[in-house]
C-alpha cells in the first residue's frame, strides 16, 4: 500500500535540464532594460554584448588571452563552428559515453568524414582518458548531459599536448571545474546553469586554438555562420561582441541579469556550493533508498547538475514503462517537471541540480519521488 502523499512541494518544481529554472527571484520586469528596439550594432548594444562577454571571462575566471565569443544556434553552434574550422589537421580522437558525445561523432565521421578514432562507454561510465594521445586532437564532452556522468579532473590532458582539445562543457560550466590552461576550445550555452534564455552559444578560445585557425584552412567550405577568419586572420569583431548575426537583445539582458545575480552568491564558487549541495541532496536520499540508484558507476564521475537516477527494484516490471509512469505521477502533482531521462538514455530520471535550483526544492521533492515510487509499485499489480 502506497504511503500518504507529502504534505510539503517544492516552491519552484522546475527541475529540467535545459532550458533550466531560472534564477531565485527572477522576474520578467528586471528585463526593463533591454534596448529592444535598436541595433546590436549600435553603442548600446554593442556595450550590453560586451558586458556579457567580459562578464563571463570574470565569473568563469576565464584568461585574459582567451578570446570569448556570442555565437548562434546555442552550444550546438559553437561546438560544430569549432569542428568544423579546425579539424582535419591532424588526427581526431573523438571520446563518446552519452547522446551529445555520439552526435559529436556522428558530425565528424560522417558530414566531415574524418577518419577519427572513436572510444566510446557505455551509458553510466567513462572512455579510457588516459589512452588519449595528446599528438592528436580530441573531442569530448565535460558533463555527459544525458547520462550524468563528469570527467572529475583535467589531469588526463597533457601540458604539452600537440593537439587541440575541443570540449563541449554546456552543462558543466558555472558548476564544475574546469581547468582553463588544459582546454583549448570550450563550448556552452545560456539556458544551462545560468538559468538564460536559450538561442546563443558560447565559443571560448585559447591562444593555441586561435593559432591553429590562422595557420590552417580546412578542406570543405564553410558557410558564413560558421566562418570564424577572413584572410587568414581570425576575425576579432566575433569576440568583442560584433556577432556573426542578429542576436536577442532580450536574452542578452536575461543573461546579464544572470551573471549579476552569480556575482550576488559568490560568482563560480558561490554557483559551485549551491549544484554541489544539490546534488549531495540525491546522492543521500539514493544512498538511503536501495530501489534506486545513481546511473554513473564512479561516485567521483557523478555530476552535480544533470543527476541521472535508475530504478533497481527487481519487482519493477517494464523499466521504461515504470519510469515514465512515475515521472508523470511527479509533473501531474506539481511537484516535479520535466523530469523523465533522455530518450536515448537507459530508463530512469533525470534531476536539474545546477546553481538557480534551490536545494530547500530538491529537499521536497524527494519524499514525492518516495511515494510516486511506492505508488506506481501498487499500480503495477
Amino acid at each position: 500500500m502506497a504511503t500518504q502523499q507529502p504534505a510539503t512541494r517544492p516552491a519552484n518544481p522546475r527541475f529540467s535540464s535545459g532550458p533550466c529554472a531560472k534564477p531565485p527571484a527572477f522576474d520578467l520586469s528586471k528585463l526593463a532594460g533591454a534596448p529592444l528596439g535598436r541595433s546590436h550594432r549600435a553603442a548600446v548594444g554593442k556595450d550590453k554584448l560586451k558586458a556579457a562577454i567580459e562578464g563571463t571571462r570574470e565569473v568563469l575566471g576565464i584568461p585574459a588571452d582567451y578570446r570569448i565569443g556570442i555565437v548562434p544556434a546555442s552550444d550546438t553552434g559553437a561546438v560544430e563552428m569549432a569542428l568544423w574550422n579546425l579539424l582535419g589537421e591532424r588526427k581526431v580522437e573523438m571520446l563518446a559515453w552519452e547522446s551529445f558525445g555520439a552526435g559529436w561523432v556522428t558530425d565528424v565521421v560522417k558530414q566531415l568524414k574524418i577518419d577519427a578514432e572513436v572510444k566510446t562507454a557505455d551509458y553510466g561510465a567513462l572512455p579510457d582518458l588516459a589512452s588519449v594521445n595528446p599528438a592528436n586532437d580530441v573531442v569530448f564532452t565535460w558533463n555527459g548531459t544525458t547520462s550524468g556522468v563528469k570527467v572529475p579532473n583535467g589531469d588526463w590532458i597533457a601540458n604539452d599536448r600537440e593537439g587541440l582539445t575541443i570540449c563541449d562543457a554546456t552543462s558543466a560550466a558555472f558548476a564544475q571545474d574546469l581547468p582553463w590552461d588544459k582546454l583549448d576550445v570550450t563550448t556552452f550555452s545560456w539556458q544551462k546553469v545560468l538559468g538564460g534564455e536559450a538561442a546563443h552559444g558560447m565559443l571560448i578560445l585559447s591562444p593555441r586554438a586561435v593559432e591553429r585557425l590562422e595557420s590552417y584552412t580546412p578542406a570543405w567550405p564553410l558557410p558564413k555562420i560558421f566562418r570564424l577568419t577572413k584572410g587568414g586572420k581570425l576575425i576579432e569583431g566575433i569576440f568583442t561582441g560584433a556577432t556573426i548575426n542578429t542576436p536577442s537583445m532580450l536574452a542578452v539582458e536575461d543573461y546579464l541579469l544572470a551573471l549579476d545575480w552569480a556575482r550576488s552568491i559568490g560568482g563560480f564558487e558561490g554557483l559551485k556550493a549551491r549544484a554541489d549541495a544539490n546534488a549531495q541532496a540525491i546522492h543521500d536520499f539514493t544512498d538511503a533508498n536501495d530501489w534506486i540508484g545513481n546511473l554513473a558507476a564512479d561516485p567521483t564521475t557523478r555530476s552535480n547538475t544533470s543527476v541521472c537516477l535508475k530504478f533497481t527494484d527487481g519487482r519493477i516490471q517494464d523499466g521504461a514503462a515504470f519510469a515514465k509512469a512515475v515521472a508523470k505521477r511527479l509533473e501531474t502533482n506539481g511537484v516535479a517537471l520535466d523530469v523523465g531521462a533522455y530518450r536515448d538514455a537507459p530508463a530512469g530520471l533525470r534531476i536539474w541540480c545546477g546553481g538557480t535550483v534551490e536545494t530547500s526544492d530538491i529537499e521536497a521533492m524527494l519524499p514525492w519521488l518516495a511515494w510516486a515510487f511506492e505508488a506506481e509499485i501498487a499500480a503495477q499489480g
